[in-house]
């Protein structure tokens, strides 16, 4: 019996120069962020070291006019993080493109999935 396809996901990456660039992984990165309040926590659901997460808030806060991410040190009150009103907008912005594409190219993406050979989806 054949296997059924996977159902096809579509990833989508803005690249805005040489150094500027925003996909799927920090719009999870600021997604995590948003919910957990946490740089380090966001980068453990993610499976990220906690410097490759802080690496990657950098590279955004550096990338915009004003930073996507706010971060205090732990302390007394202990740190924390979240996301600024543009990083808010960025990670917004960037789910509406990706579901506008979707529904953009749903046809064409059925279309070429109706061509694939029987993929195992790997699960």
């Amino acid at each position: 019996m054949p296997m059924p396809s996977p159902s096809p996901r579509l990833r989508l990456r803005l690249v805005f120069g040489e150094d500027a660039m925003l996909g799927p992984g920090k719009a999870e990165l600021l997604e995590q962020i948003r919910d957990l309040g946490s740089i380090s926590a966001a980068g453990r659901a993610m499976g990220m070291s906690y410097k490759r997460a802080w690496s990657l808030v950098e590279e955004m806060n550096a990338a915009f006019r004003a930073p996507l991410v706010l971060s205090a040190r732990g302390g007394p009150q202990g740190g924390g993080a979240q996301l600024t009103e543009t990083g808010a907008q960025v990670l917004a912005h960037f789910r509406s493109f990706e579901d506008h594409a979707a529904q953009a190219g749903a046809g064409d993406i059925a279309a070429i999935g109706a061509l694939l050979r029987d993929i195992p989806d790997g699960k």
